[in-house]
């Protein structure tokens, strides 16, 4: 399978983003041909730019406290035909999709960008909430790359709740960030209608947030539907650089789409106030200095969740 580190933008000006909410489960060999299906449809509607959900090849975790072993989604070599299905429908256009990674005796939570020319960037979920480190490997690093529509970034889930992860991507020059995400709903307090769960407020918060603070355009997708106990959310979006959501699938699945100007809107964004510009590190305490309440190990008010070394997801 051919791999590219870098690949030099060919286009610019108005390109059109889509972020896709949608439902796949552990078939495989069904994962891909609907992918494909999706993706050929995309590329005869003009879209530039298509950001599948995390794992969206194999499947997500159907319990994210204590995943089944017997149940993980299946791991599949990079250079599988499953990926090459996805190069050979790319075409043109860029897609961005997640899979279950197998490396060696590792498995990892991984996505995935590539075009026609095959590879253009990969990215290993780095933040693991609750049990998923029980079947995934942690990725160690955030790199933006360059893509036909420009110098892309990508996250996967929960990667996005760190305001460092974006930051990280946007100093290495990513103008749009790719936020990939099988994100379900509270774990512990679901509420009955999806839009109005905590954890539907926060994704949509979590998007919004990265793409203003960073000025860059952050294309979210998600899953949708169930898996074991999950309940996926859905609400993919494009969001431009003012942290405005230019469109939306809400809770629904589908597709949502924006036509916009990469670099002139991420200009006019910066022409007053450039975030990254202004920055003050040396202002800023290390990211890895203990805060006194986070030192304070003596303290006996533990709950649950913290006791058995499980966050609330709540």
């Amino acid at each position: 399978m051919l791999r590219r580190e870098h690949v030099p933008t060919i286009m610019s000006g108005i390109v059109t983003l889509g972020a896709l909410a949608g439902h796949f489960g552990r078939d495989v060999e069904r994962g891909v041909a609907k992918a494909v299906g999706i993706v050929e449809a995309a590329r005869r509607d003009g879209v530039d730019l298509l950001v599948f959900p995390d794992a969206t090849i194999g499947g997500y975790l159907g319990d994210l406290r204590c995943p089944n072993p017997a149940e993980l989604p299946p791991a599949l070599s990079p250079d599988g035909p499953e990926l090459a299905a996805i190069i050979a429908a790319a075409g043109s256009m860029t897609v961005c999709i997640g899979y279950t990674e197998a490396d060696g005796d590792r498995r990892y939570n991984t996505a995935v960008c590539v075009s026609g020319d095959g590879i253009l960037g990969t990215h290993r979920k780095v933040h693991q909430p609750a049990g998923e480190s029980l079947a995934y490997a942690a990725g160690d690093a955030f790199g933006a790359f360059d893509t036909p529509v420009g110098r892309i970034g990508m996250l996967i889930d929960y990667d996005k709740t760190f305001p460092e992860s974006a930051r990280t991507l946007a100093l290495d020059g990513a103008r749009i960030i790719a936020a990939l995400s099988a994100w379900p709903a509270s774990v512990t307090d679901r509420a009955a209608r999806l839009p109005a769960d905590r954890q539907a407020r926060l994704f949509d918060l979590y998007d919004c947030a990265r793409a203003a603070e960073n000025q860059v355009f952050v294309v979210s997708s998600n899953q949708t539907g169930v898996m074991g106990s999950l309940r996926f959310l859905g609400q993919a979006k494009v969001v431009g650089p003012g942290g405005d959501i230019l469109s939306t699938t809400r809770s629904k699945g589908g597709l949502a789409t924006a036509t916009v100007d990469v670099d002139g809107e991420i200009a006019r964004a910066r022409r007053v106030l450039n975030h990254l510009d202004e920055l003050r590190p040396d202002t800023y305490r290390a990211l890895c200095a203990p805060t006194p309440a986070s030192s304070a190990s003596s303290s006996p008010a533990l709950s649950p969740q913290a006791e058995s070394g499980v966050p609330d997801l709540s």
